[in-house]
Order: C-alpha cells, then sequence, then structure tokens
C-alpha cells in the first residue's frame, strides 16, 4: 500500500517551511519536466499568494489534522522526492484497489437492467458487458498512468489537456459525477439494509449508514482507501460467489430478446452505452490514487494493473446482475421481491441461507462504502482545483461536505433509483468522453510525436499552462455530438431516432467522433499562434 505522509510540503493552509507559492518551491523539476529556459522567467509567473487560515480557524484545523492517519495534503504537487518506493506488493495493490471498487453490487444491478429493461437475451448482454467495461477500462487506465509520473491529481491533469481556466468546467461536472455515484451507493446500500431489517430500518436510515461509512474513510485520505480497498475484496468475493451458488439453479441461459426484431440494435446500443457509462467515470479521478507511486513506475505496468482490475471486477458483476435477471421472469418469488427493491431481490436470493444469507447482504450492501469513498475522495480534491479559495478550505472540510450532500439527497431520492441509473450515468459519461478524447490526442500528437515532455511543475502556473482554447471548442463539439446521438426517457437525438425502431445511445460514439475530429487542427493553430 502506498502510505501518504500525513504532513510533508503542504497543509491546508499553510506550510511547515516555505509558503505554497513560494519560487523555489515552484521550480522544483524532474526529470520529465521540459528544458531549464522554462523556468527562467518563473520571478514574474508566480501565482497568486494562497489564501491561508488564521487564528482560531487555522489552531482547530490543526488538531483535526493531528489525528493520527489523516492526510493533510491537498492538491499540491507530489514531487520526486516525497513519492515511496514500490514493490512486487504495491503493484498488486493497483490489480486490489480497481478489484475491489468494482466488484459491487452497483455493477450487479447494473446488470439487472440489460434484461429486465432492455429486455435483452442472455448471449447480447453478456457480450455487451464484457466487450464495454472492457472499453472503458482502457480509457480509466489510460489517464491513471499519469499519476506516478506527474504526481498530479487527475483534475490538475485537465489543466495540462484543456488549459487553466477551461479545465474548470470538467471540474464542475465531475463533481457532480462523483456525488451522483455516492447518491447511488448510499440508495443501493439503503434499500438491502433495509431489506434485511424489514420494518425495523428504513431505506432512509440505511442511506445515512452508507453515507457516513463512506465520508468517514474519504475523509481520513488516501492511505485508508488503499488500506480498506485491498482486503475488502476478499469478503466482497466469497459473498457474490455465495450469491451464485445459491440462486444459480434458477438462471435462464437460454433467454432471447423480447420485442420487435427492429428494437434488438436499439436496445444493444443502450445497454452497452450504460455499461460503459458505469466505468468510464473513473477517468475522471483514476490518476488521483497513484501520485504516491514513484516516476519511474512503467506506463504499461500501470495501465495494464489498472485495467485488469476493473474489467475483471465490473464484468463479473455485470454478468452476475444478467444471469439473475434473466431467472426474475420464471420465480413469481423473485419477480415480487424485484417490485420491492433490487435490495429485496438480492436477499431473495439469498433465501434459505437464514442469517447467513442476511450477513452476505450486509457485505453487498457494504460494497457501496469500497465503490463509493475513493470517489468521494477525488471529489474533494476536485473542488480545491477550482481556485485558491476552494484551495484554501481543508481537504477533510470538503469530505464532510459532499457526504453531508449525498446523505441528504440520497434520502430525498431513495424510492426513484432505477430513474438516477437510466438518466444519470449515460449523461454523465457525455463529457468524459470528449475530455478523454482531447487528453489521448494531446498526449500522443502534440507531445509524443512531437517529443515535448510535459512539465510537470508547471501546475499552478496560468502563463507556462496552455490557453486551453482548441480544447474548449472542441469538448463543446464532442458535447454537441453526444446530444444529437443520445437517447433518453425525456430527449432522444435526430441521429440516435434512426438507430431501431425506438432509438439507440450512441452518444458516446459521436461525441468521441466529433472532438477528434475537430481537436487536432483547433491545436495545431493554437500552438501556431499563441506557442503554447
Amino acid at each position: 500500500m502506498m502510505r501518504a505522509p500525513r504532513v510533508d510540503v503542504e497543509r491546508q493552509g499553510h506550510t511547515e517551511d516555505k509558503q505554497i507559492g513560494d519560487p523555489h518551491i515552484l521550480a522544483q523539476t524532474d526529470t520529465d519536466t521540459t528544458d531549464d529556459s522554462a523556468h527562467s522567467s518563473l520571478q514574474h509567473d508566480i501565482p497568486p499568494t494562497p489564501v491561508l487560515l488564521q487564528g482560531r480557524l487555522a489552531r482547530w484545523n490543526d488538531k483535526i489534522e493531528g489525528l493520527a492517519g489523516l492526510e493533510a495534503r491537498g492538491i499540491t504537487r507530489v514531487t520526486s522526492d516525497e513519492k515511496h518506493a514500490a514493490g512486487i506488493r504495491q503493484y498488486l495493490q493497483m490489480v486490489a484497489l480497481w478489484f475491489s471498487m468494482n466488484l459491487t453490487s452497483a455493477n450487479i444491478i447494473t446488470g439487472l437492467l440489460g434484461r429486465l429493461l432492455f429486455s435483452l437475451g442472455w448471449i447480447d448482454a453478456v457480450c455487451i458487458a464484457i466487450f464495454a467495461t472492457g472499453l472503458a477500462a482502457c480509457s480509466v487506465s489510460y489517464v491513471s498512468t499519469f499519476g506516478p509520473a506527474s504526481g498530479n491529481r487527475t483534475m490538475i491533469l485537465g489543466r495540462y489537456f484543456m488549459g487553466y481556466w477551461p479545465s474548470k468546467l470538467a471540474c464542475i461536472l465531475n463533481i457532480i459525477l462523483q456525488i451522483g455515484w455516492g447518491i447511488i451507493g448510499c440508495i443501493i446500500a439503503g434499500q438491502m439494509f433495509s431489506a434485511i431489517n424489514g420494518k425495523g430500518l428504513t431505506i432512509a436510515v440505511g442511506c445515512v449508514i452508507a453515507a457516513l461509512l463512506i465520508g468517514c474513510i474519504a475523509t481520513f485520505g488516501i492511505a485508508y482507501v488503499h488500506l480498506v480497498e485491498r482486503y475488502a475484496w476478499i469478503p466482497q468475493l466469497l459473498a457474490i460467489l455465495v450469491l451464485v451458488g445459491k440462486s444459480a439453479p434458477h438462471y435462464n441461459t437460454s433467454a432471447t430478446f423480447i420485442g420487435e426484431p427492429g428494437t434488438l440494435t436499439a436496445s444493444r446500443c443502450s445497454f452497452f452505452a450504460l455499461i460503459f457509462a458505469s466505468v468510464i467515470g473513473f477517468s475522471a479521478v483514476s490518476a488521483d490514487f497513484y501520485v504516491y507511486y514513484p516516476t519511474t513506475t512503467p506506463a504499461r505496468l500501470t495501465f495494464s494493473l489498472t485495467w485488469t482490475g476493473i474489467w475483471v471486477g465490473a464484468m463479473f458483476c455485470n454478468i452476475v446482475g444478467i444471469a439473475i435477471a434473466t431467472g426474475v421472469e420464471s420465480n413469481p418469488t423473485w419477480e415480487s421481491a424485484y417490485s420491492i427493491s433490487s435490495g429485496a431481490l438480492l436477499l431473495e436470493c439469498y433465501s434459505g441461507l437464514g442469517g447467513f444469507g442476511s450477513f452476505c447482504l450486509v457485505i453487498l450492501a457494504l460494497t457501496s462504502v469500497t465503490n463509493n469513498a475513493p470517489c468521494t475522495y477525488a471529489g474533494a480534491l476536485t473542488i480545491q482545483v477550482l481556485g485558491r479559495y476552494a484551495k484554501a478550505v481543508p481537504r477533510w472540510v470538503w469530505c464532510v461536505i459532499i457526504t453531508l450532500v449525498e446523505l441528504i439527497c440520497s434520502v430525498a431520492g431513495r424510492n426513484h433509483l432505477y430513474n438516477i441509473f437510466e438518466n444519470f450515468l449515460p449523461i454523465m459519461s457525455y463529457w468524459v468522453v470528449p475530455w478523454v478524447t482531447i487528453v489521448v490526442e494531446e498526449h500522443l500528437i502534440f507531445h509524443k510525436l512531437r517529443g515535448v515532455p510535459f512539465d510537470w511543475s508547471a501546475w499552478e502556473d496560468k502563463r507556462r499552462l496552455p490557453i486551453g482554447g482548441a480544447a474548449l471548442v472542441a469538448w463543446l463539439v464532442g458535447w454537441a455530438g453526444a446530444i444529437i446521438g443520445m437517447s433518453q426517457v425525456w430527449y432522444t437525438g435526430p441521429v440516435a431516432m434512426k438507430v431501431g425502431g425506438h432509438g439507440g445511445d450512441i452518444g458516446a460514439w459521436l461525441a468521441i467522433a466529433f472532438a477528434g475530429s475537430v481537436f487536432p487542427p483547433l491545436r495545431y493553430w493554437e500552438l501556431k499562434v499563441v506557442g503554447r
């Protein structure tokens, strides 16, 4: 496990030896930066002095951050000399982290929708789960490789691809995305806790329990996130294997598509988009968890281990959900339970095991915590990227605020889980997809091919970061492609209407095509005119 130091260079609001705005800190470079001439103008390019906590607030913050293990560092870049050594155990932690985060009840419930919402057959739904999770995992894994190399958080990296100011738009959407996932996780856990305890525990109380657990882990920071994820997958996997063993006799693997032939393609596209969206959102946070890994960490190793953890965990749970869905139609007891909630359905799948079945469902409920604690942690860091005033507020305070928002919204929306699943997930992927497209093209075309390395020390210097005009235009054009290709309950784009009988969601693919076509010529022109 990569352990984060409680206090190194930065405390929120002040530093031990040097202020964050100190030019000596800004001038620190590693072997991954550009030539030294880039630093000759640092005296004129120093960012504004950060807002500092003072007086009683500073003293209270010091006391809270003095709690054992609480991570005090915010978004300040982790330099090479602050990173920790890594061996086989630490690299295997990459697999464990993502496997645990994706071996969750949320992915099981997402799989349920392949049959119960889109009426897909067993083979169709399973193939979609395999390929959609694998493709989305590529995006998450690609972005994660920048964590060890740069020492910067994911949304800080966004400044190198979209510019200092335009990247704030992506930050706002990422905050919404991570909070949205937290809300979904709390509702799922609440349903399961309520199903176990009957009338003794309402869904609302279950949401509160889940939110508090998520917030506690996120507040203490990266070391606790890695610690929990290192071991959590073991009971999670055992609980899911018991679920499969108990419910397998009711599966109908010969199930075929239900509906008109013309709608099959549309259903396939929409379910693919749903599975894809449930994974690709991690692209906006994946580098956050690797900033303490050595700069020398091979990018291919980071990519491969991250991809393996995501793909195996998400795909397996999706397929379990698909299998359970095939049994709902032929099992009146399951169908009745499903009409109550997804938690009641999963409890019914454990029927006959007595208290042990309830215990397994508790473990499944807690998978919402392992899935969303890292997202809440990353969401707090994303808020700090919005500006120096947001950065002045300690990271743990933002974690507490996000937890309260997730708690309140999950209680308010506890009866609308499937509407949130159906409408929220695909929409959130519409901004991530063109963002990742810009990241890949900027990295490969304008840095790799041109032989121009990134200057990671410029993470907070507006005058050394890209303007971002080309990226902003391409990103908005990508959004336009997503809109005409989206298929939602409340709106179906004109291009999406051409897919099948009722329209299929192809918004993500049009977003990639539109943004990917527009960005290279615009970026070339921007470099020629502006020079950065």
